[in-house]
């Protein structure tokens, strides 16, 4: 028995008897579809969320996202480091207005194969689908999710096979870094155009692996794609893996205990039924795991918060002394410490997270008691509330670190309520403006710090915009539309930081922490690296027989 199997809490037991039954017919139900003396080159892993649609058009949520990431290919693609590098268009200029943009494509791209496209089975892929694509993306009737990804385009053609063109209606230097969502993929418009609906479930795109059976919520195998364009620094052709095999168990507890027994090769997030299991309170791996298990982690384009409705008839919120008082009034390094094994960065910055240019780390707040307590001596004598009473409004999965909070800053004089509603109450009454203190967190669209300020440009006030705050200065608003404007990266990023730092003096929001990827992988897995946006990448992915 492994040192894993041993680790695993006696109250697991039967759970972890039923499930190594479940493992083994799944293994070996995947070995008919992937060639059962090839399963060191498959690659496993379960996801808890059900896949919605294979369609890149839907790629909505992540589960989605990391399967339709093995199938399909853009225009560019994001490395590791948030740096834009040539995908199919093997390059591309920018006008000298920053408004025009123009890709050549490589001529060695091919489809997945079917039976659609005649004598070959496959094709290359052309400007003309990248036309087809974004007009597809568009398109209000298919009603896309990621529409919005080519607001800011005016005009794109293709000018003939290997040339494709984009022309936006203002300077974005943001721009290719949205082109890298999977919503901006390429797909062929004679199996798109013959599937129509059921493309979701029958998808053919022109990534490292196709596809080859789904039955959902059970089971989700494809294979490798055997004329794959991308190859290593060596030269060898890409993906190394032979078939990708994804489970659907529900539950986190389940499948890390599939993991455990080897079932699968990979879990990705910490989740409250093994959190403790799996790490010290410090956050390094438990010694029993270290031989069997690789835990990799690092920055995540994630800032979780508390927010203040500007707009608030209520007093207490209403004074930027309070407001201060609450940002020094508790330890976010505890706070990490104890609820979350230590994954995660204190947000000590602005609103801006680690990982992401225009991150500071000396615009914020860090724990100063003593200061919160004068801060709050001065509210009250300011105001003549001497009782302040605020409530915080959350989801139950955020209910421990809200009443941590609640318990510091009484220490500071603030009598905290926190009000527990499901998310979809919670979503709808923060975009209608109907809380004055709530918790939330903003994941990056896309990979510019623009994305996260955006929150706080008045002219997106929600309920049709992102600023749940109210937030409001002229001064802010002016940077905001210069950033746009300003071609040179270091000169946006100092903007940004700028812009950052004037938000939080106003203090519209309380930043908690900026979350971190961490992923766990058995040990003969190499090559699965980690990146801010979270993306499952697997064409550089081995598995090794120790």
């Amino acid at each position: 028995m492994s040192n894993i199997l041993k680790s695993v809490h006696s109250k697991y037991s039967i759970t972890v008897l039923i499930l190594s039954i479940i493992g083994s017919f799944f293994i070996f139900s995947c070995g008919n579809d992937t060639n059962s003396d090839k399963n060191h080159l498959i690659f496993r892993y379960n996801e808890h969320k059900n896949i919605g649609s294979l369609d890149p058009a839907f790629a909505k949520d992540n589960a989605d996202i990391w399967a339709i990431n093995q199938l399909y290919n853009g225009l560019v693609q994001m490395d590791s480091n948030l740096n834009v590098k040539p995908c199919i268009a093997k390059s591309w200029t920018i006008s000298e207005d920053a408004l025009t943009y123009s890709f050549i494509l490589r001529k060695d791209v091919n489809f997945h194969k079917h039976i659609l496209f005649g004598k070959d089975s496959t094709r290359i892929v052309k400007a003309s689908d990248f036309e087809y694509s974004f007009n597809r993306l568009l398109d209000k009737k298919l009603a896309s999710p990621g529409s919005w990804t080519l607001n800011k385009v005016e005009t794109f053609s293709a000018v003939n096979d290997t040339l494709f063109q984009i022309r936006l209606k203002q300077a974005f230097p943001a721009f290719l870094g949205l082109l890298t969502m999977k919503y901006c993929s390429v797909v062929p418009k004679e199996i798109v155009e013959h599937y129509q609906s059921d493309f979701r479930s029958n998808p053919i795109g022109t990534g490292p692996f196709h596809f080859k059976r789904w039955e959902e919520n059970l089971k989700l195998v494809f294979r490798r794609h055997s004329n794959y364009f991308e190859t290593d620094n060596k030269g060898n052709q890409l993906p190394y893996l032979e078939a990708v095999a994804i489970t659907f168990l529900p539950d986190k507890q389940s499948e890390f205990l599939q993991f455990a027994q080897g079932n699968i090769d990979f879990v990705s997030g910490l989740d409250a039924s093994y959190k403790d299991e799996i790490l010290t309170a410090s956050g390094d791996l438990r010694s029993s795991y270290v031989n069997d298990v690789t835990m990799i982690r690092g920055p995540y384009l994630n800032t979780e918060y508390l927010a203040f409705f500007m707009d608030t008839e209520l007093p207490e919120l209403q004074s930027v002394l309070l407001r201060k008082a609450i940002n020094y009034g508790f330890d976010r390094q505890k706070m990490m410490t104890y609820l979350r094994n230590g994954i995660g960065i204190p947000a000590n910055g602005g609103f801006i997270p680690k990982g992401l240019p225009g991150y500071n780390d000396s615009i914020g707040f860090s724990y100063q008691p003593e200061k919160a307590k004068q801060l709050m001596e001065r509210f009250k004598i300011e105001t003549g509330i001497t009782h302040p009473e605020i409530t915080i409004t959350t989801t139950s999965n955020y209910l421990s670190f809200c009443e941590y909070i609640q318990r510091e800053l009484q220490k500071i004089g603030i009598a905290v309520d926190v009000d527990v509603i499901p998310a979809a109450t919670l979503k709808d009454a923060k975009a209608n403006g109907k809380l004055d203190l709530f918790r939330a967190s903003w994941v990056a669209d896309y990979p510019d710090a623009e994305n996260y300020l955006s929150l706080y440009y008045s002219k997106n006030f929600a309920p049709n915009g992102p600023n749940y705050t109210h937030f409001k200065s002229e001064v802010f608003d002016q940077w905001y539309e210069d950033a746009f404007k300003i071609t040179d990266t270091k000169s946006r990023e100092l903007l940004y930081t700028k812009m950052d730092s004037l938000v939080m003096a106003k203090t519209p929001v309380v930043p908690l922490f900026y979350d971190e990827v961490v992923r766990f992988t058995r040990k003969e897995v190499i090559g699965l690296g980690i990146n801010p946006i979270n993306l499952l990448d697997l064409k550089r992915v081995k598995k090794v027989i120790n």
